[in-house]
């Protein structure tokens, strides 16, 4: 059996390490998060034109168009779904 002294010192460590690793995954969470939103800000400066923002110039918008890829690629899905949103809220929500 342990010391009372030492069984309550481990407890607290325990609830330390508990509180550390949440606040760990939170944070990870938020930096996730605003990474995501700072690539679709790229995406609407570089892209801008599609939505009424004046666009950068033209080199600069082909140089960093390799870097879109994937922006590009949801675009081009929502253009594709666009007459049909029941059908992509469908096919989110996998009703067959």
């Amino acid at each position: 059996m342990k010391p009372p002294l030492k069984w309550l010192k481990d407890q607290i460590w325990d609830a330390f390490k508990i509180t550390d690793g949440v606040m760990r995954a939170k944070a990870v969470d938020i930096i996730e998060y605003e990474v995501e939103e700072l690539d679709n800000i790229f995406g609407i400066l570089i892209l801008g034109a599609f939505v009424g923002i004046p666009s950068p110039p033209i080199f600069i918008s082909t140089q960093l168009l390799p870097l879109m890829e994937k922006e590009l690629g949801v675009m081009l899905a929502k253009v594709s779904t666009a007459h049909d949103p029941l059908g992509e809220l469908f096919s989110v929500l996998g009703i067959d």
